[in-house]
């Protein structure tokens, strides 16, 4: 039976590029792979023909030699000659398949970097209008005062892993081909401390509560991020610290609700008011404030406070606070008979017809007698 193609197999053009060739693999190889399709034997053919495909078109030489002679020019380089090391280094894929990394290759003295930290922090909407500041109490893990962050009781060095030989990595075979995984006994090190400190068991760090105080500039919204450098775990034998990063969240206000620098407020008149005009206090975030409403205010019209919204974070000034005007409409049984007699007169000089109200109407007899 004549062989494939070994583009075909793999859905790629013959002028791929190398990763194109790679991420075309991997979608095969997650797909297909024998343990993701037990007793599936046509996806473990089509695993198979990608891994040799791949073992060739991966490799210059070869590709090369197969795009000048085809297949007879890669004899033995395909399934029957397969070097199953060549998937050794390929973490990424081999992640993708079994859910787990190719680990970390030892040879040092365990040195990292500690991890960055979160902390979420809910302001009230005036806090993150003016700013605060703020002790947090974070816990994390601090370089071990007995040992100095070695790990070892005596201060000595770590040996070599025996597991591992100090490479951090052990290769175990999958079907026909060699995984490489962390090595379990190191942790992917490469070393092991032979006699560990009693304080932190070895591990070089140990968990403690830090206060740190936090200044919050004026201006932050939900979602604002601050990053706080070296705040973070300490590194694991003498490795630098990761960093804290500061996630706020803002409350709700009951009356004023922000734009940006840009605070937006409702203020209900009476119809009255928004026909013959008023002068009125408003509540901002700085205090009361004074606001002509002209005479023939409509519903929802817009009146603009400068200069008392929110500092702008770039310190180019402070926003504005917007007023929306609401003409709040009385029910006619919320009126005493004369508001209501005076209403209707109304409507009549202005030609408006209006609904009898019967009730209403008894009402406004009774009133007058």
């Amino acid at each position: 039976m004549a062989k494939r193609d070994y583009y075909e197999i793999l859905a790629v053009a013959k002028t791929a590029s190398q990763q194109e060739i790679k991420s075309a693999y991997r979608k095969i190889a997650v797909r297909d792979h024998p343990d993701k399709n037990p007793g599936d034997k046509l996806a473990e053919e089509r695993f198979k023909e990608a891994a040799e495909a791949y073992a060739v078109l991966s490799d210059s030489e070869k590709r090369g030699r197969y795009d000048r002679f085809g297949h007879q020019g890669v004899a033995g380089a395909g399934a029957g000659g397969f070097d199953p090391t060549i998937f050794a280094d390929f973490s990424d894929i081999l992640g993708d398949i079994f859910g787990f990394g190719g680990g970390r290759r030892g040879g040092g003295a365990g040195m990292t970097r500690g991890a960055d930290l979160r902390y979420d922090l809910t302001l009230t909407f005036e806090e993150a209008a003016f700013g605060t500041e703020t002790v947090l109490r974070i816990p994390r893990l601090e370089t071990c005062p007995k040992c100095s962050g070695s790990g070892s009781a005596d201060g000595a060095p770590p040996a070599v892993c025996n597991a591992c030989g100090g490479r951090g990595q052990v290769r175990f075979t999958q079907g026909f081909f060699t995984v490489a995984r962390t090595c379990p006994q190191c942790q992917g090190e490469g070393r092991v401390i032979s006699d560990p400190c009693s304080e932190c068991r070895g591990e070089g760090r140990v968990e403690k509560e830090r206060s740190i105080s936090v200044k919050i500039p004026g201006g932050v919204d939900t979602g604002a991020r601050l990053r706080l450098s070296g705040e973070g775990e300490h590194g694991r034998r003498g490795g630098p610290p990761g960093d804290l990063y500061v996630v706020l969240q803002v409350r709700a206000h009951k009356h004023f609700r922000r734009d940006g620098s840009t605070v937006l407020s409702r203020l209900p008149i009476s119809y009255v008011q928004a026909v013959l005009g008023t002068t009125v206090e408003v509540e901002t975030l700085h205090g009361q404030t004074p606001l002509d409403i002209p005479a023939g205010t409509a519903h929802g019209r817009d009146f603009r406070l400068r200069g008392q919204g929110i500092d702008r974070l770039d310190g180019s000034g402070r926003g504005d606070h917007v007023v929306t005007v609401e003409v709040a409409v009385p029910h006619p049984r919320d009126l005493n008979p004369e508001e209501v007699q005076i209403l209707r007169r109304l409507a009549e000089i202005g030609g408006h017809p209006v609904k009898e109200d019967k009730g209403v109407i008894e009402r406004v007899k009774n009133f007058f007698g």
